[in-house]
């Protein structure tokens, strides 16, 4: 299987615990593609939003496509459909109507050539859980700093 990741939402798993993953497909127009194979796409801010019968993904910034043209090129902001299975869009609703609980994008990247976005399940975490995540964080570095002065 050949993967190239396009880009990742670093701050997603910060800011959230991570309950389950999927994998989706977007409905992509060609000028939208192109900008994806060029690296001209953000997920910072993007969201997902469902109705429980379709999946959309929000305010994903994908940069118009600098040889299509004003005519051909696509609104960089533009709401675009993710592809999943109803079972899957089904456990998404099920799992964001309670209180808390979230669908956040993770990664675009392509597989064999074609589009895909890692969507999970999540949990906001606390300012406490955040403070938490990085003195472990702090821990394990400082940690592994003693062992490789050591020769380990």
């Amino acid at each position: 299987m050949n993967i190239k990741i396009i880009t990742k939402n670093k701050k997603a798993r910060f800011d959230y615990k991570i309950l389950d993953t999927y994998e989706a497909g977007m409905e992509l127009r060609g000028s939208e593609i192109k900008s994806i194979r060029a690296q001209n796409i953000s997920i910072q801010q993007a969201y997902v939003q469902t109705d429980g019968e379709e999946i959309w993904l929000i305010d994903a910034y994908i940069h118009p496509y600098e040889q299509g043209g004003e005519y051909y090129n696509h609104d960089p902001k533009r709401r675009r459909k993710l592809l999943l299975h109803k079972q899957e869009i089904r456990k998404l609703w099920d799992g964001v109507r309670i209180k808390g609980h979230t669908i956040v994008p993770l990664k675009v990247y392509l597989k064999n050539g074609i589009a895909k976005i890692e969507i999970a399940l999540a949990k906001g975490k606390s300012h406490g859980d955040k403070r938490h995540d990085i003195a472990e964080r702090d821990a394990n570095r400082q940690a592994d700093r003693e062992m490789s002065r050591f020769g380990f």
